[in-house]
């Protein structure tokens, strides 16, 4: 009977072992798909080149498009003078906002500004960590660029 055990115990151990050495050996298989890794987001001027530079001008003073082809009936807001208007404190929460869900104000604009949230999302399929990572770089961009 003791024979019979240790025999037993040995199988077991056997399997254990087998099992632990096909799980490394798995782990290391050069032909298993590596996981894919997220996008990293873009900087925010890229973004603000790509996206918003059209209308609000290459340098943000909201100089895009001349007023005969624009698309908006009333000036195209100057984004480096954000914080100036606002007693010198950049409006992180706004511009969030504005970006992210849209915002309709006399202050603001024509609605006709994109949601960048919801274009960010669909254009790239980008999960919603991409997608507030985008927007958190295109504010630090806005930032960069406001009046001393």
């Amino acid at each position: 009977m003791q024979m019979i055990t240790r025999v037993i115990r040995k199988a077991c151990m056997a399997c254990v072992l087998l099992g632990l050495v096909a799980r490394i050996s798995a782990a290391q298989d050069p032909q298993a798909k590596p996981k894919k890794a997220p996008p990293a987001p873009k900087s925010g001027a890229e973004l603000y080149k790509q996206n918003c530079s059209v209308c609000h001008g290459n340098d943000g003073k909201g100089n895009g498009p001349p007023p005969a082809n624009s698309p908006f009936s009333k000036p195209v807001p100057d984004l480096t003078t954000l914080a100036q208007r606002n007693k010198g404190e950049f409006p992180d929460a706004y511009i969030k906002l504005v970006l992210s869900s849209g915002v309709r104000t006399d202050d603001h604009g024509p609605e006709e500004m994109p949601v960048w949230g919801v274009m960010f999302k669909s254009i790239t399929k980008a999960d919603d960590k991409l997608v507030e990572a985008r927007i958190t770089n295109l504010i630090n961009y806005l930032k960069s660029i406001q009046v001393k």
